[in-house]
């Protein structure tokens, strides 16, 4: 039984409830948020991602199913969209006023920018005794225009004022945010992204047949990368690095991970390049777990990134890891450790960490070592744990706080 004597309402507000790992991150949340102490309710934009058979599509609709299942009620808004459309934004804005007037809660935790700065000022409205906010990284650089950016940064700062908390994924995310003036210190708390680790751990070896299926030689050292095929997340500049160490005649495969708007532009890259034969785009797959443990070497080029849970999959499996060193990345993998970081966007530079762990599978064995001792702090379980603690903190905190009827 819940030792206060009601349930503490909580409204979850996102854009894009997508396979994305700021969607992953408020699934696992709002499932596993003990339902004794929490009645937790989900809005989210509109949920499809494409047809009915398109597989990324049948895995949401199986998150959307499982969060029923778990006693959440999701609220779906259509207006609310990732992108910025002034219309849909405002109608977005008054139908959360509505439902946050409606159910009356006593939290009301927001998810990534959009959602944020919209949800935020909808329940500093209805009075919401405690507003989080979880950015799930920064649109600080990598993402809009200058104009654009400067706007979200003006944003944020004004509604960081209207805000209880603000929960960084890692140190170096709330650095960036105290770098851009966006709230006090004290504001921050970091609650690192959690993974559902049970299926990396069960596929840490390869099921025999991947290699095969994928078309490649078992002699090869194969390179993959997981992530939307958008400019932010870099995969031009691993597609131009592997080109390197091929043509120099390393036996190397790259197998590209997701889908994107860019992925007819990448694989004309691939062809122009010459290495057409040694890439192989997957696009979105429901067996990630079974794909990443075939690879040798897990990268992440991003140009921004709040902390990248493909690097927690990553070292699950025991792989060693080439990350950008830029945001987040920078608090997961440690150089030298539990693999490289590199200079963002320096192809050369990726070219010659991958041609290194290439000719080196010993310090490639001995990388993934490390990551796999480091994986378990970054779990599921840790994640809600560290929420609870908070959610009861500023509840304890604000003594105005009245139950609401449930």
């Amino acid at each position: 039984m819940n030792p206060m004597g009601y349930k503490i309402k909580v409204i979850h507000v996102i854009t894009r409830f997508d396979k994305g790992g700021s969607a992953e991150n408020t699934f696992l949340t709002v499932r596993d948020l003990d339902k004794e102490r929490y009645d937790p309710v989900l809005v989210m934009g509109a949920s499809s991602t494409g047809n009915s058979a398109d597989p990324e599509t049948t895995a949401v609709q199986a998150n959307i199913a499982a969060t029923i299942e778990h006693g959440v009620r999701l609220i779906s808004l259509g207006h609310l969209v990732r992108d910025l459309r002034p219309v849909s934004d405002l109608i977005a804005f008054f139908s959360l006023l509505r439902i946050i007037r409606s159910e009356r809660p006593h939290i009301v935790h927001t998810h990534t920018s959009k959602a944020g700065i919209l949800g935020r000022w909808a329940a500093f409205l209805c009075r919401v005794p405690l507003i989080v906010h979880t950015p799930h990284g920064h649109v600080f650089w990598g993402y809009f225009d200058p104009w654009k950016t400067r706007l979200f940064i003006l944003l944020e700062r004004w509604t960081a004022r209207i805000t209880t908390t603000i929960v960084t994924l890692t140190p170096q995310e709330r650095e960036d945010h105290l770098r851009f003036r966006i709230a006090p210190e004290e504001k921050f708390t970091v609650i690192h992204s959690g993974v559902d680790l049970r299926r990396f751990l069960a596929d840490r070896s390869l099921p025999a047949g991947t290699e095969t299926e994928l078309g490649i030689s078992p002699e090869a050292t194969v390179v993959g990368t997981v992530g939307r095929l958008t400019a932010v997340k870099g995969q031009e500049v691993l597609i131009r690095a592997v080109s390197e160490p091929i043509r120099r005649g390393e036996r190397l495969f790259l197998v590209l991970l997701g889908e994107g708007e860019l992925r007819r532009e990448l694989e004309q890259l691939t062809l122009r390049l010459g290495i057409e034969k040694n890439v192989r785009f997957l696009g979105w797959r429901p067996d990630v777990a079974r794909i990443m443990a075939a690879c040798d070497i897990v990268c992440l080029p991003s140009h921004n990134e709040g902390m990248g849970k493909v690097l927690v999959e990553a070292m699950a499996l025991g792989k060693p890891i080439i990350a950008s060193d830029i945001g987040g990345i920078r608090d997961m993998v440690h150089s030298g450790e539990n693999g490289f970081l590199v200079p963002v966007g320096d192809v050369h530079a990726w070219a010659e960490a991958i041609a290194r762990l290439c000719r080196d599978p010993e310090r490639r064995r001995s990388m993934g070592d490390v990551g796999r001792q480091m994986a378990p702090r970054y779990s599921s379980e840790e994640m809600i744990k560290m929420i609870d603690q908070l959610y009861g903190k500023l509840l304890n905190k604000n003594h105005s706080m009245r139950p609401s009827t449930i």
